[in-house]
């Protein structure tokens, strides 16, 4: 049975991520909203949780997880090497809907899924994310939805796509942006756009000084 959380209410928001963290501790699913689309998630460093996300999403190993941090310098702790460029686009739109996809630091003991030594990080834009990720640390999430299915952008939706299997709920509303976030690649000779999303490839662009269409080659 999952309890439903209403963030707005201060009270049950406090009790919500409270119950979050016991979950996730206890090698439970979550799901969480953020500044893009709602996310189901569970701790990083639990393989078996982590699996069960996937399982949770009907999701192939070939579909890494991705891992939402709660502060800036997490990332220096996951990553082998954070080049420049990476710290560029931190600077300018962190906390926000850009995912890097980076070389992970090999020393890490976790299992995201097929990553080829790579990890995609993000720091989203949202107080309730926020706060549960400086609780409990760096966090596997994956959009809330079943694999094929559109990803979740209120707690309704997400509830109705996972229902039981995900422990607790934390509702805060529509998400703001209702779109997946951009996606650069770091790990080649020079960044790419992945996916398209609401941080535009020409604002990318503007930042790292480069052409537009150097980052979609």
């Amino acid at each position: 049975m999952s309890d439903i959380y209403d963030c707005a209410d201060p009270d049950q928001r406090s009790r919500g991520i409270a119950a979050a963290v016991a979950a996730l501790q206890a090698s439970r699913l979550v799901v969480m909203p953020t500044d893009t689309v709602y996310g189901i998630g569970a701790d990083a460093f639990d393989s078996a949780a982590v699996a069960g996300l996937l399982a949770a999403k009907g999701r192939g190993r070939d579909m890494p997880v991705g891992v939402l941090v709660g502060s800036w310098h997490t990332i220096e702790g996951l990553a082998f090497s954070l080049p420049d460029v990476a710290r560029e686009l931190v600077r300018a739109f962190w906390p926000g809907a850009l995912s890097l996809v980076v070389a992970q630091a090999p020393s890490l003991q976790w299992d995201l899924g097929d990553a080829r030594g790579t990890v995609m990080l993000r720091m989203p834009l949202h107080p309730v994310a926020i706060e549960l990720l400086r609780e409990v640390g760096p966090m596997a999430v994956s959009s809330a939805n079943v694999s094929g299915q559109p990803p979740a952008v209120d707690a309704d939706e997400a509830r109705r796509q996972l229902g039981d299997v995900v422990t607790v709920y934390l509702d805060a509303g529509p998400a703001a942006q209702q779109a997946a976030s951009t996606i650069v690649d770091l790990t080649g000779a020079a960044p790419r756009v992945l996916r398209p999303g609401p941080v535009s490839t020409e604002r990318i662009a503007e930042v790292l000084g480069v052409d537009t269409a150097s980052l979609l080659g």
